[in-house]
């Protein structure tokens, strides 16, 4: 399903989007009409959307319009993208009217297996936002897949751990989960899961992975996946700190869409 404001989405809308790439947007796991931190991302639609576009964003409108992509019941991954298809590179100073788009699939009953990530020097342009600029990411992503590596984990240039290109990372340490700091997105799943855990936020290395028990990747769409390699350092699979998190985080109610 695609919409746009509630209409099925015409080509030159999509084609504003694909050429200009200019917006923001947040996923959201649907399940039986319910979703966790649900407030958590319209909060990160409505920051966003002033950010970028300097305008308001109605957030029932965008439950709304977000409840037409989600099944009454059973699992759906629903993606809500803000963006003014009146913008293009020539007049993209001009006063926006942002327009939400709404797009919806089957999300997997299975989650996904452990992975291994490669580690690369990388920043996200406003780390802070969630745009839909994701050309950097996905380059990075492909060389990291067909080198053999699941995906990629940016750091800094002195190697600050940040974060995945569509999640965050997680640490455990001496028993305790370790949340990297630096400039990233503080994902909505890792938001959640440091109030039920009270895990703290500081600067960590990849030369600091040697004292580390354990890593695990986190966002709306999978909850909680360990994380088993760093570029040559292993970690297990299983480990009971971070199978506390997964359930956690599959025991917290959602709000209805």
């Amino acid at each position: 399903m695609i919409e746009l404001d509630g209409e099925p989405a015409g080509p030159e809308a999509l084609a504003a989007l694909a050429l200009t790439n200019y917006g923001h947007f947040t996923t959201l796991l649907v399940e039986n009409g319910r979703v966790r931190g649900l407030e958590l991302h319209l909060e990160r639609l409505i920051r966003d959307c002033r950010t970028l576009f300097d305008a308001a964003l109605d957030p029932d409108r965008v439950r709304r319009l977000a409840r037409r992509a989600a099944p009454e019941h059973g699992r759906a991954t629903v993606r809500v993208t803000v963006f003014d298809p009146a913008l293009n590179l020539g007049n993209i100073a001009a006063d926006a009217r942002p327009s939400v788009l709404v797009t919806s699939r089957p999300a997997p009953d299975k989650p996904p297996g452990p992975l291994r990530v490669r580690s690369v020097v990388h920043r996200r342009d406003l780390p802070e936002v969630k745009s839909v600029g994701l050309f950097p990411t996905l380059r990075l992503r492909r060389q990291g897949r067909r080198a053999g590596y699941d995906d990629v984990l940016f750091t800094g240039p002195d190697g600050e751990i940040l974060e995945g290109g569509t999640w965050n990372i997680g640490l455990v340490r001496d028993g305790q989960v370790v949340w990297p700091g630096g400039e990233v997105l503080a994902g909505t799943t890792r938001q959640l899961l440091r109030r039920a855990t009270d895990g703290p936020a500081e600067l960590v290395g990849l030369a600091d992975l040697d004292s580390v028990e354990a890593v695990f990747a986190t966002n709306a769409a999978v909850g909680v996946c360990p994380v088993t390699g760093i570029d040559d350092r292993e970690f297990p699979a299983a480990h009971p700190s971070v199978t506390r998190l997964a359930e956690i985080y599959r025991a917290l109610p959602g709000r209805p869409l």
